[in-house]
């Protein structure tokens, strides 16, 4: 059964970074895509960065590019998410999800994390 553990989540001044991570476990990930969507209070899910494990092709929101790196340790079984300049509108639960497929959409992420919260002040 395919696990998804995030960590790293916190309160942050505007400015500020953090590194989210996801350990997955369960399964052999080499073929899969990771994935970082996030959702604000009242707002929608939305996508924020993707990885495939296999060649490390990455794919980023237009709002995040710049500010946040994707990366993973095959060995670990781990994808972070470095957030730099973070802004008031980083602020949602970030979740990780796994697919087989390198995508920015929702439905195709079958496994999914419980979330971490990242609030940041202004």
């Amino acid at each position: 059964q395919v696990q998804l553990v995030e960590s790293g989540g916190g309160l942050v001044q505007a400015g500020g970074s953090l590194r989210l991570s996801c350990a997955a476990s369960g399964r052999t990930f080499s073929s899969y895509t990771m994935g970082w969507f996030r959702q604000a209070p009242g707002k929608e899910r939305e996508f924020v960065a993707a990885i495939r494990w296999s060649f490390g092709h990455t794919y980023y929101a237009d709002s995040v590019k710049g500010r946040f790196t994707i990366s993973k340790d095959n060995a670990k079984n781990t994808v972070w998410l470095q957030m730099n300049s973070l802004k008031p509108e980083d602020t949602a639960v970030y979740y990780c999800a796994c697919a087989d497929r390198m995508s920015g959409r929702q439905r195709d992420y079958d496994y999914w994390g419980q979330g971490t919260q990242v609030t940041v002040s202004s």
